[in-house]
């Protein structure tokens, strides 16, 4: 604990408040310019540095970011109006991708992404101005790898979106906008620039920080949807990426599934690249308070009762093998009981209950669905979590080695690598279902994608039809939760063509792929136009 308490402490020592976004380039984010009388020192230099790291914090967590955005649209997960109350609204087009401009996702993501840039500018500013410090330029070519992480999402979510690389900017300065291609090459050019300044070694003292494997791993994800961003594939440039970090990161998975989420996680050696949180120095992870109901509140001891929101999408839940562990690691389903045991009672004398089923995304009862449950939850518990996110860990390196040998022609390769994933998630149940083969990898998907209501799938159109399909499903299975699957979706041609739960297909909607950018923005900056399909 010692180690992982000095980390936040770093981390936690210049926290800052995150600008409004970077297109409101005016006295609201740019006149905060440090004034003249002010000298840095060398030992500034990690109160400096941390706010450009501690915004993947809200990046991640804050309410409306990444988690939410890549899992609510997705059909893994859903957050419907329950019991009349509580919860609907913009959830409900997210799910049913009907969601137009202005949508609180999108403001979301944007200004904590465009936080994230302007803090790593405004590091740079600033410890440009330390006139003794050593190795400076490597503590430069770390932050533009940062940068180009948070570039990265933003090409992911946005496409085109300005390129700011400079802080000390003239009041009033409106940047102009880029276009997908434009960003796409820049994060590409960036992290590349970087890589030889990086440090490749696995020390307490680069945890949490962007190294050589970050960078790696964040090229990888770029060719990994090439085609998606420019249109034309990468899969031989992700795959000579991934293969770098595999043979030479020394990184190892995991025994168990679940180490990658305890409390504790810190340091586990199959994360490659974390975002620390702690509970008292390094806050903003609130997810069991978002998913459980209130009647779990005494099975886990929680300081407050929870607010009953995201729960599993029926269709999605109903694909696990039942023999694989990660069901059990990920969700909380069935009969539910106190900390000590006994079974929680409601009113009426029933036992409370999770059950496998939703009625309707405009209308749930609060134990429809069942919770997610990935993140080990402390007796105790505040809104407020200590585990780490393990942003890039070792299986999702080996995963997007087996996509690309999958989609170049080494269907069997790809099926070795998933089994080993795999593996530990059958060890205690039946170690034989953990093996599978390129023709399963190849084929249709399980899942029973159609449009649900109360337990029945109507208009049912399946998975079979899915190219890589048993691919699709083994992300899923593996990274549920972990804001990988909007992504996923899009890759495999899934995301506007298929329905799942309250959500049509539809294809002409297929530009929702990319989000609206923020009215808010488009009215700070003539300079910026609305992405195609959105008025």
């Amino acid at each position: 604990m010692k180690n992982k308490n000095i980390i936040y402490k770093i981390l936690a020592s210049g926290l800052l408040l995150l600008g409004t976004g970077c297109t409101n380039l005016d006295e609201n984010v740019y006149d905060k310019v440090i004034g003249e009388e002010t000298k840095f020192k060398a030992e500034d230099l990690a109160s400096l540095m941390a706010p450009a790291y501690t915004s993947l914090r809200e990046v991640y967590w804050g309410w409306d970011a990444a988690f939410c955005l890549y899992e609510e649209s997705s059909d893994l997960i859903v957050t419907p109006l329950r019991n009349g109350i509580g919860w609907g609204d913009y959830y409900i087009t997210m799910h049913q991708h009907t969601y137009e401009a202005p949508l609180p996702h999108a403001e979301g993501n944007w200004a904590y992404l465009f936080g994230g840039v302007n803090n790593v500018n405004k590091a740079i500013f600033q410890i440009e101005q330390i006139p003794d410090l050593e190795n400076k330029d490597i503590v430069f070519q770390e932050l533009r790898a940062l940068r180009a992480i948070y570039y990265y999402l933003l090409l992911d979510n946005f496409r085109n979106v300005p390129i700011v690389t400079k802080y000390d900017l003239p009041k009033g300065y409106l940047p102009e906008q880029n276009t997908g291609k434009e960003v796409y090459d820049f994060v590409e050019s960036e992290l590349k620039g970087t890589l030889p300044y990086l440090s490749d070694k696995k020390e307490s003292k680069n945890y949490g920080k962007v190294t050589k494997w970050a960078a790696k791993m964040t090229l990888a994800k770029l060719y990994l949807n090439a085609e998606v961003y420019i249109g034309t594939p990468k899969w031989n440039e992700a795959l000579a990426e991934v293969n770098d970090v595999i043979n030479n990161g020394g990184f190892t998975l995991c025994t168990n599934y679940l180490d990658n989420f305890i409390i504790e996680n810190q340091f586990s050696s199959e994360q490659i690249f974390s975002i620390p949180f702690d509970q008292k120095k390094a806050g903003g992870s609130y997810w069991p308070f978002k998913t459980l109901a209130a009647e779990s509140q005494v099975t886990y001891e929680l300081a407050g009762g929870p607010w009953n929101g995201s729960g599993g999408i029926p269709q999605f839940i109903d694909t696990y093998d039942p023999d694989d562990q990660r069901l059990k690691d990920s969700w909380l389903g069935g009969k539910q009981f106190d900390s000590k045991g006994e079974p929680i009672m409601l009113k009426n004398g029933a036992q409370f209950e999770y059950l496998n089923y939703l009625t309707d995304v405009n209308g749930c009862e609060p134990n429809e669905g069942y919770r997610m449950v990935k993140y080990e939850i402390g007796k105790g518990q505040i809104a407020q979590l200590s585990n780490d996110v393990p942003f890039y860990r070792l299986a999702d390196a080996m995963m997007i080695k087996a996509e690309c040998l999958l989609r170049t022609g080494d269907a069997a390769g790809a099926a070795e690598i998933v089994t080993k994933v795999r593996e530990r998630n059958f060890r205690k149940t039946n170690p034989a279902k953990a093996t599978v083969t390129g023709a399963k990898l190849l084929g249709g998907s399980v899942y029973k994608y159609g449009t649900y209501k109360a337990g029945v799938i109507t208009n049912y159109e399946g998975g079979a039809d899915i190219l890589y399909g048993g691919f699709l499903d083994e992300l899923a299975w593996e990274f549920v939760g972990e804001a990988h699957r909007k992504q996923d979706l899009i890759r495999f041609g899934v995301y506007s063509t298929k329905s799942w739960f309250s959500k049509v297909a539809n294809p002409a909607g297929a530009f929702r792929a990319i989000l609206p950018i923020p009215k808010v923005q488009l009215e700070r900056n003539s300079n910026l136009k609305q992405n195609p399909g959105y008025l």
